[in-house]
């Protein structure tokens, strides 16, 4: 399930290397101004699209609820559409999930030394990690990855309210309350050209960071 908005020079080619493993894929667009939506379907996902932009935890919220009303997917994989997730993360989350019995598996970054955000970016990403696990009583050494297995009983119980990036925190506090078993795994987070071009992530890991202290 991915959020979309604005991701038409990549959106294509993250859906054809996503459904090469996972055939079956939602995308909400989130009110793009661009050709994402109709270059989605092409690709072939299935697209849901909101009338008017509502942030990406609503976006998230809205794949969920169609995912368990309109099928019987055992899991749900949580995926961004720029390009800075691989395939293969998600495959062996999955795999892990249900290996493991495990009801929620996050990813992150931070397990191994494989990705290197930079350093102001590292530090806001650190520092929003240190206030969620606070608010949630989790203990996660990266609850800002957009990449996360829910099994369907998990991603039955989240109700998400935040419609910015505080979201991510919102999940983590939701989730943590289920009492469901949970692990995170290593992934290699690839910050591309094309998302250090338009300055996305780091302007998402700041508003992660305000968003939080927000909450």
């Amino acid at each position: 399930m991915i959020p979309l908005f604005n991701e038409g020079p990549v959106i294509a080619e993250v859906l054809a290397t996503a459904r090469e493993r996972f055939p079956h894929v939602v995308c909400v667009d989130d009110a793009s101004q661009d050709d994402s939506a109709r270059l989605a379907r092409e690709a072939g996902a299935v697209v849901v699209q909101h009338p008017f932009n509502l942030g990406q935890g609503a976006a998230l919220q809205t794949g969920i609820r169609y995912v368990l009303e309109a099928t019987d997917a055992p899991f749900v994989v949580t995926f961004d559409a720029d390009g800075q997730h691989r395939v293969e993360d998600a495959e062996d989350m999955v795999r892990r999930a249900r290996e493991e019995d495990l009801a929620i598996v996050f990813g992150s970054r931070f397990l191994d030394d494989r990705t290197d955000p930079g350093t102001l970016r590292r530090l806001v990403l650190r520092g929003a990690v240190w206030l969620t696990n606070q608010q949630t009583g989790l203990r996660l050494s990266d609850a800002h990855n957009g990449l996360r297995v829910l099994r369907r009983d998990a991603a039955s119980r989240l109700d998400l309210k935040q419609d910015r990036m505080a979201h991510a925190t919102e999940i983590v506090l939701q989730l943590g309350r289920t009492g469901l078993p949970w692990a995170e795994h290593p992934v290699h987070v690839l910050y591309t050209d094309y998302s250090r071009g338009k300055g996305q992530s780091l302007i998402n890991s700041v508003n992660i960071l305000i968003d939080t202290l927000w909450k």
